[in-house]
Formats: C-alpha cells, structure tokens, sequence
C-alpha cells in the first residue's frame, strides 16, 4: 500500500532553489557564509561536518570550518564562537553536537548570536518558534514540515502524533505542526498503551530512538509516517529480523559491521501507512538542506538590518 518518499531528490529540489538565491545575493556582493565548529574525534561528526562543507560549497555559499581537539574546554571555544559571531561575512554559525562531556553545550550554543543561529536552538529563536514567529528553524524540524509538503500532505485539520519529546525534534516539530493547524499530541516512555494513541494519527513522526520498534499496531490505515531514528544495528540475527535477506543490509553488515535503522520496522509499516520515509535517505537529507536555506535567510536578514542601521545613520 505504502510508498517510499525519496528524501535525496527532496532535499536537491531544496538546494536548486537554495542555489539560486546565492547566485542572486552573489551578485549583489553578498555571499552566504556558514562557519562550523568541530571538536573532538567523533566519526559521526566528522562526517556530518565534511557533507555539511561540501554542499555549501556545492551551492556557490562561503565555508569556514574549525576543528578543536577532544580536550577542548568550554573557554576555549567560546572566543571561537565570538570570533564567527564579529565577522561580518559569516551569516550562520553551527557548533557540532555533540560536544565532548567537559564542555558545556548550553553555553556554547547560547553564545551564539541569535541571529546567526541557523541550527535554531538558541533561546530567542526556541521563543520566536513558540511565538510562531520564527525565521530560523531547528533544521530536523523545518525538513519534516518540508517532507509533508512537498508530498502534498494535506496538514489543516489533521491529527498528528509526535513520538519523543526532545529539544531537537519531538517539541520544535510539534509546535511547527500546530501552527500549520494540525492538532498535535506528543508521546514519550510514560505515555500509557502508546500503540493506541499513535494509532490515531493521520500523522505519526517517530523521534525516540529505538531501533524498529515501531510496526503495524501502531499505525492508522493510510497514514503518513515519518521515521527520524538513526540507529546502529550491529546483530546480524536482528537485520535478518528486521529486513529479511535484503542484500543492501547484509552488504553494509559485512562492510562496516552493522546497518543504519530508524524507529521504524519498515517491512511491517509499509504495507499499513501511505507514505513512509526510509532510513537513510529520509529525514537525514533535508536536514543539511535546510541548514544551507538557514544560512540564506540568516544572510537576507543580516543585510537587511545592516541597510536599516545604514538608513538610521544618514539620519543622524
């Protein structure tokens, strides 16, 4: 019944748009910049990090990348993180999370200018989300809502479920969700026969965590799911269980020695929902697109304000 929703072709249909705006702001003598933060040796990062360049680059935007070692305390990536937020062509400013034990994430990322903050997690921006006024959204978030659009995924009047109540995801999307007019519930641990509730979606957005955990009895006949998890499975008898003979799991098994997973137990889900979004190649593209339309805005704004306080200054 389901179909596959192609996040990879989602996310370049973005950064063709994306692309063009630079090209327009080039023009003009502004090039978007994104500077990114990097510390410590996490895999995972690095590569997160070396897609995130390489697309700003791909599109025609400024990169300027600082790798700090594991030892790295929170003083010493603070004057870093001033230095980004005093330069004026760097439009957007993204720490890598996450951050090493010693170091205090909060005070890191909230000494990011706001206005600067295309990862959307410094409080001015979490309030302007609330507010619903806000231009720079959690990119994870903003994707989904982008994901739901693109497919024609009617929102108004819709009932959504939102499975995981993190900062990054679960909260920041609900509040986009309802302020498309979709009536949102949010579900964690604690939430008592959660099968049932999530089976009243018309909507269901899995952010918890769990390696496939979520299957047929907790999804409503043709609704859409949306699947955020990413988790190693590194048990051959638990790809087998999950994906069957698949040869494309078996072969990253014997490769690296596990396979990527979300939430969602596709084989059981699929046949029940509408659209799915697969894992990889679902959420994870949309979220690099969406920080590279982050920086765009972060630098559209930044100019604007800058012709503002000029104006201002001629006044006087």
């Amino acid at each position: 019944m389901g179909n596959l929703i192609d996040g990879k072709a989602l996310a370049q249909e973005i950064q063709a748009e994306v692309a063009q705006q630079v090209q327009r702001m080039t023009e003009t003598g502004i090039r978007p910049g994104l500077a990114v933060v990097l510390v410590g040796n996490n895999p995972a990062s690095h590569m997160y990090v070396r897609s995130k360049v390489k697309t700003c680059e791909t599109l025609g935007m400024r990169s300027e990348k600082v790798e700090l070692p594991a030892e790295t305390t929170t003083g010493e990536i603070l004057p870093v993180v001033e230095r980004f937020n005093r330069n004026a062509d760097i439009h957007g400013i993204l720490v890598q999370v996450p951050l090493p034990s010693q170091v205090n994430a909060r005070e890191v990322l909230d000494s990011i200018l706001p206005e600067k903050d295309v990862d959307g997690f410094h409080p001015v921006n979490v309030g302007r989300l609330v507010a619903g006024t806000a231009t720079l959204k959690p990119c994870t978030p903003a994707g989904i809502i982008e994901i739901l659009k693109r497919t024609g995924t009617q929102l108004r009047g819709r009932r959504a479920v939102v499975i995981g109540r993190s900062d990054i995801v679960g909260k920041p999307v609900a509040l986009m969700l309802m302020h498309e007019d979709v009536t949102v519930t949010i579900c964690h641990s604690k939430t008592p026969d959660l099968p049932s509730v999530a089976r009243e979606a018309d909507i269901l957005i899995v952010a918890m965590g769990r390696p496939a955990f979520v299957s047929d009895d907790f999804v409503k006949p043709g609704a859409v799911v949306i699947d955020v998890g990413t988790n190693r499975v590194d048990s051959l008898e638990r790809i087998h269980e999950i994906y069957g003979n698949d040869p494309q799991r078996l072969a990253d098994y014997q490769k690296k020695g596990y396979t990527v997973v979300g939430d969602v137990n596709p084989g059981k889900v699929l046949p029940k929902c509408s659209l799915l979004t697969p894992v990889p190649g679902g959420v994870g593209p949309l979220t690099i697109a969406m920080l590279m339309a982050n920086t765009v805005k972060a630098a559209e704004l930044q100019r604007a304000a800058g012709q503002v306080r000029g104006r201002l200054g001629d006044i006087k």
